[in-house]
């Protein structure tokens, strides 16, 4: 496929009436660290939107960054880490489970495919911390959404709408996010050696509590070997976080592992090792490199995840971790022809949720739904969506469902 890269938005709307017009499909990328997430690309182009990068607009006190769709996450995160600020949906960086290089992805990718960490519990998801977009439509239109406060939505809230659509309905040239205070400090309480079911109740507990916890995740005996911080190898680690100010900290992480004695042994993780952990935690690292190459992963109500996954696991070799407090299932195995897509989706059917394919060969990722299936009268509503900003389905045509 023949690259092309505009050089600023204006190019780009040129660049999607041109394709608009002749009816040619556009693949619409950044660095590409994504480009295996979701069905494989069915475009004559690449529109790659790195040319479009830079931030253009950084106000800390009013808590507010503007920058070009094609802008690199590292740059962004460092410009507010100087200022004692974060992103606080955590974007992950998940380019190392395809086989790619740490510290990829772009504004606009994060945002496209609606990626969040272990924080969003507590504080949303990407598109909840999306304010203003610039962006171009199917039809070569360019228009705005939004703007620098979060109360700004008079009518359709298109951020929202644009957020995990993975470009099929726009080419975003330029996001405002909101930015929050980074913590003082961060610890980690980790309860060695439960189950998967024990340590579903531990995470509900904690979340539950006055402790404030924005972290909950479990890591089982086998993958918590991946991860160097978690003391105690060969045990499983089910790991709740505390953030804020020191003082505040101390006596939280204190009071939570008081609670938690009688569940199992309690350690505690310092600021550095506890930013390690929740950043593997983040990226998925206990699975980058599992044996078991077919990737899922699984958003589910926070009581059926070990159940989800232990039912799938009756099935076929697998390896799963969770977070979200369970609610978030990251999960690997052998899927064979169909990625494991029957065994998945069968377990998830008496429990709700979805399942979203992140890794598996071209030939899987063209033959089974990727996303999870929608009911007849959402799928209608998809196809109206997609025929009101891009009705000639010239960007990223049949990403997400093969028939958009």
């Amino acid at each position: 496929m023949e690259i092309l890269k505009p050089a600023d938005a204006r190019q780009v709307e040129e660049l999607v009436a041109w394709a608009a017009a002749e009816n040619t499909p556009l693949d619409v990328a950044g660095d590409g660290s994504k480009s295996a997430l979701g069905r494989p690309p069915v475009a004559e182009h690449v529109v790659d939107l790195t040319g479009l990068a830079g931030i253009s607009l950084y106000e800390p006190e009013e808590l507010v960054l503007s920058a070009a769709a094609g802008t690199k996450m590292a740059e962004i995160e460092r410009a507010v880490a100087e200022r004692h600020q974060m992103l606080a949906f955590e974007p992950p960086d998940l380019a190392p489970l395809w086989g790619g290089e740490a510290g990829g992805g772009t504004l606009g990718g994060v945002l496209a495919c609606n990626l969040s960490g272990p924080r969003r519990i507590k504080a949303g998801a990407a598109r909840d911390h999306l304010m203003g977009v610039e962006a171009v439509s199917g039809r070569g239109e360019a228009f705005k959404t939004g703007g620098r406060v979060m109360k700004n939505v008079t009518g359709y809230d298109l951020c929202k709408l644009l957020a995990g659509s993975h470009g099929t309905l726009a080419a975003m040239t330029q996001a405002t996010i909101k930015v929050l205070p980074a913590p003082e400090t961060t610890r980690t309480v980790a309860v060695l050696g439960l189950d998967d079911k024990a340590a579903t109740a531990v995470m509900t507990a904690a979340l539950g509590s006055s402790h404030e916890v924005s972290g909950a995740a479990h890591i089982p005996a086998e993958l918590a070997t991946h991860i160097p911080e978690l003391a105690g190898p060969g045990k499983a680690a089910t790991v709740l976080r505390i953030e804020g100010v020191a003082p505040s900290v101390e006596a939280r992480t204190q009071a939570l592992g008081d609670e938690l004695t009688t569940h199992g042994k309690v350690e505690e993780l310092d600021d550095e090792g506890s930013r390690a952990l929740w950043a593997a935690v983040r990226d998925a690292t206990p699975l980058a490199a599992s044996a078991l190459g077919d990737l899922w992963r699984l958003s589910v109500p926070p009581q059926a995840g070990w159940r989800v996954a232990h039912s799938v696991a009756r099935e076929r070799s697998v390896d799963a971790f969770y977070d979200w407090g369970g609610g978030l299932v990251w999960l690997t195995l052998d899927g064979g022809a169909d990625g494991g897509a029957a065994h998945v989706r069968a377990a998830l059917a008496p429990h709700g949720g979805h399942a979203t394919l992140m890794r598996a060969g071209d030939s899987v990722r063209a033959s089974v739904p990727v996303f999870q299936p929608q009911p007849p009268p959402l799928a209608a509503l998809t196809r109206r969506v997609k025929e009101a900003f891009d009705p000639k389905r010239i960007l990223n045509r049949g990403r997400m469902y093969a028939d958009l």
